[in-house]
C-alpha cells in the first residue's frame, strides 16, 4: 500500500519561512550581509564571554588567577603545524575524539557551578555556548545538505524523489563491450 505525502500545515509554514528568507535575500542583499554579520558577532561575542567565564572557574577551581588558567587551557588546547616523514599535520596534545567532550564538559562544570552559585546570567551564557556546541556539527551537516540537494538534485546519499507515476519502471541499460 502506497502513502502519499500529504503536507501538513508546519510544512507548508516551513516552506513559506524559505521562500520568505530566499525573496528577502535577494531583493535586499545589504540588508541580508548585515544582517548575517550581526547574527554572528553577537555568536562571536557570546562563546569569547563563555571562555572568559570558563578561564574564571577553572582560575577559581585551580586557586591561580586567570592568566595561568587561560595558559593551562592555550597549552591543553593547542594545535601546532607539524612537518614529519615530509607531510605537513597538526599536532596537538589532546587528540580529536578527546577536544569537543572535554569542552562540553568544562561549559557543564561552569553551568552547574553558576547554578548551584544563583548565577543566572552567566548560567544562561555557558548553557547556550554547551548547547551550540553540541548542535554544531548537526547543524553544519543540515545546512551543507540542504545546499548540496539544492545544486544537485540527486546528490549522493539521497534518495531521488518519485515521479507522480508509480507505474512506470526506471531503468538503465548498458551495452556490452564485444
Amino acid at each position: 500500500m502506497l502513502l502519499n505525502f500529504v503536507p501538513s500545515d508546519a510544512h507548508l509554514q516551513e516552506y513559506a519561512i524559505l521562500r520568505f528568507l530566499v525573496r528577502t535575500a535577494i531583493g535586499k542583499p545589504k540588508l541580508t550581509i548585515a544582517l548575517a554579520l550581526a547574527v554572528l558577532a553577537t555568536l562571536a561575542g557570546t562563546m569569547s564571554y563563555a571562555g572568559f567565564l570558563v578561564i574564571g572557574v577553572l582560575a577559581d577551581y585551580l586557586g591561580t588567577g586567570r592568566f595561568m588558567a587561560g595558559v593551562l587551557l592555550a597549552v591543553l588546547f593547542a594545535r601546532v603545524p607539524w612537518i614529519s616523514k615530509g607531510k605537513p599535520r597538526i599536532v596537538g596534545l589532546l587528540p580529536k575524539p578527546v577536544r569537543r567532550p572535554l569542552i562540553v564538559g568544562l561549559l557543564a562544570l561552569c553551568c552547574l557551578t553558576f547554578l548551584s552559585q544563583g548565577d543566572t546570567v552567566p548560567a544562561l551564557f555557558t548553557g547556550f555556548a554547551t548547547a551550540f556546541l553540541l548542535g554544531f556539527p548537526w547543524l553544519r551537516k543540515t545546512v551543507f545538505d540542504r545546499m548540496v540537494a539544492s545544486v544537485f538534485p540527486s546528490a549522493p546519499g539521497q534518495h531521488p524523489r518519485k515521479g507522480s507515476d508509480d507505474m512506470v519502471i526506471d531503468g538503465e541499460f548498458r551495452e556490452k563491450k564485444d
